[in-house]
């Protein structure tokens, strides 16, 4: 139980301590140091007896607690293996794919059922009795020591921050290296040039009104024009600006980019007592500020990249390693969502800062940000993963994963992502992150990816070893990813890889085909009789959102198969028809319907993402090359690292 659901209950004899300072001079008037009195143990070990009971029988209440069970107690069924018209990849395996879990057995073979009961139910009755006996210590405690250990922690966290602030005296000077294929790019076709200025106009429309009705606010809203912030950002402005940076370079639009620079230097501010999201603050952000560093040169960009990477680093402070997901940016102190699983951390959040803590080391000429994150790694390596998939929640404080659900989509999408990456933007040097990745996708092939009776592949969700037949436009990121790993894959699954790519990119082709508006929705069903078709009014929306133009801009490049500059610019046409108001662009409430009602929001990812993932699409390969480029998941462009001549020969020694 907390420290601070104790405090109420006793105060210094002043009535100004712990107790007076919480409850403002109203507080309850203590004893003074004496112990509590008999009564005060008494209600305190009860209230406490409740809570832990009311956790523990959560398990088995909480809805699709059969479904949880399932997977927190038993191993799957032969009933949960792949249906019969799934046919696994070449190479599929029933066993766990992660060493993790290979360690923990002495023997190859799957181990009993009965065993594995046991062993799970020891584990709970071991942290049952752990959390007796910290409450135990806890109530045996007096006030002051109490108090005393709640300054030492204040303090500590205090002296974290300083030392990661002492860290940085100054910044190292960096060489900068002039970018490969950051301009040009100007198809010889025509009519793909005339297609490739429509959308730099789009890019113009979009950040002209936000400029005139929202400047340095977050993001527009088009309808209202006016501005909108969102509190994933606390008090930090320009999310626009800083998301925009990138694709305004590469577009050539010289002018508003000098415009953003010179925002940048004058009001770009993280001093501020706000919580914020340590993932969407980094992948915006920081992935924005290198982007704009590693295309243009200017230091202002490296400086503000990592001042803002220290002040994230308070994140960290947990007693595994994983950080929290929420962070307040003048105290450094953190939490998790509270609906997350027991206050656990998400997999898609803290696996998706692996790419820009590498290149903030690399620009910093300290290593502490790569060590947060290969540490992630470590934690996650020495974790059992129930049939090699790795579970959305990990809770920061014990190491453990919390509820076993499982997505490549919402809560989990980015990490299978930036596993890939990883390995790419090392110059294939990073063999660890390369089999974390292949070994994932062999366990999601196996155990998510179905085919639906009308012949569209799909990747379900799986919660606690059974299969909700739902795919999120989040998820369909995955064709291009798959794609993308595909050259990096044993010979034998890479003709898989790429075909899975493409079989995703057509399943959500069809998500957008089959709506009124011809833009997909946020997460579509293949149960009940319909395919890749939103049934729940809650699923209808679209957000201006990137991931299946993302995966034609793969498969494009890839393939060169013009049906995806074909499906990019039904995309075009349909923005144009529906999204765009005098305004900017809106998302839409209902994309099945003729006259849905706009959302009104411009968001910042649809000048990051989906416009430069469409203006990519027609234009030339020469336009950041991907052997030199990664896209981050806001698709901000990050360099791939390769050795130097003396860091290559000491790796050859």
């Amino acid at each position: 139980m907390p420290v601070g659901g104790l405090l109420p209950l006793f105060s210094s004899p002043a009535g100004g301590g712990l107790g007076g300072g919480l409850g403002g001079g109203g507080g309850r008037k203590g004893s003074g140091p004496a112990a509590f009195r008999l009564t005060e143990k008494f209600v305190l070990l009860l209230v406490f007896s409740a809570f832990i009971t009311l956790c523990f029988g959560a398990i088995f209440f909480l809805p699709d607690s059969s479904k949880l069970l399932s997977g927190v107690l038993f191993h799957s069924s032969p009933a949960l293996q792949p249906a019969a018209d799934h046919k696994p990849g070449p190479g599929a395996r029933a066993e766990d794919a992660a060493d993790g879990r290979a360690r923990r057995r002495e023997e190859d073979a799957p181990g009993d059922p009965a065993d594995a009961l046991e062993g799970n139910l020891a584990r709970i009755r071991e942290n049952h009795e752990r959390a007796l006996r910290e409450a135990k210590d806890t109530l045996q405690k007096l006030p002051e020591e109490i108090q005393r250990d709640i300054l030492l922690e204040k303090e500590k966290v205090a002296q974290d921050q300083l030392r990661d602030k002492e860290a940085f005296r100054g910044l190292p000077r960096v060489d900068f290296v002039p970018p490969i294929g950051v301009v040009g790019g100007e198809p010889a076709d025509a009519a793909v040039r005339e297609k490739r200025a429509k959308i730099k106009e789009m890019m113009k429309h979009a950040w002209n009104n936000y400029k005139r009705y929202a400047w340095g606010l977050n993001e527009l809203k088009p309808i209202s024009k006016e501005g909108h912030s969102s509190s994933l950002f606390g008090n930090i402005k320009g999310a626009t600006i800083v998301d925009a940076l990138d694709t305004l370079f590469i577009m050539e639009m010289r002018d508003e980019f000098q415009e953003a620079k010179s925002w940048i230097e004058k009001n770009l501010d993280f001093n501020v007592n706000a919580e914020i999201s340590v993932f969407e603050v980094n992948i915006r952000f920081v992935g924005g500020l290198l982007s704009a560093y590693y295309l243009s040169g200017e230091e202002i960009f490296r400086k503000k990249a990592v001042e803002l990477g220290i002040k994230l680093l308070p994140a960290f402070h947990t007693p595994s390693g994983i950080p929290w997901a929420l962070l307040n940016m003048k105290s450094g102190i953190g939490r998790n969502w509270p609906w997350a699983s027991g206050g656990s951390s998400i997999l898609a959040e803290f696996g998706t800062l692996h790419l820009e803590f590498i290149h903030l080391s690399h620009l910093s000429g300290n290593s502490i940000f790569a060590e947060k994150v290969m540490n992630i790694r470590t934690v996650l390596n020495n974790l059992e993963k129930p049939q090699g998939l790795y579970p959305n929640y990990l809770n920061p404080s014990s190491g453990q994963w919390g509820q076993h659900h499982v997505s490549v989509g919402g809560l989990g999408d980015s990490f299978y992502e930036y596993l890939l990456k990883a390995w790419l933007m090392s110059d294939k040097t990073d063999t660890d992150a390369k089999k974390m990745y292949f070994d994932a996708v062999q366990a999601i092939e196996t155990h998510l990816i179905r085919k639906s009776s009308g012949g569209l592949t799909y990747i379900a969700e799986w919660k606690g070893g059974l299969l909700e037949h739902k795919m999120g436009h989040l998820t369909c990121f995955a064709g291009g990813m798959f794609a993308l790993g595909a050259d990096s894959a044993p010979a034998s699954l890479a003709p898989r890889h790429l075909e899975l790519g493409a079989e995703i990119a057509r399943t959500c082709h069809e998500s957008y085909n089959r709506t009124f508006v011809k833009l997909g929705p946020e997460a579509f069903r293949f149960d009940g009789g319909v395919e890749a078709i939103a049934t729940r009014q809650n699923e209808k929306y679209y957000i201006l959102r990137p991931e299946v133009v993302e995966t034609y801009m793969y498969m494009w490049r890839l393939t060169h198969d013009p049906k995806y500059r074909k499906w990019a610019w039904e995309a075009v046409e349909a923005l144009e028809s529906h999204c765009r108001v005098n305004g900017g662009y809106s998302g839409l409430r209902d994309v099945y319907i003729r006259h849905g009602s706009y959302d009104d929001v411009q968001q910042s990812f649809f000048l990051a993402e989906t416009l430069k993932y469409l203006y990519l699409i027609f234009s030339d390969d020469e336009l950041l090359p991907l052997e030199h480029w990664i896209f981050n998941t806001e698709a901000h462009l990050l360099p791939v690292l390769r050795p130097t001549k003396k860091e290559a020969e000491v790796k050859e020694k």
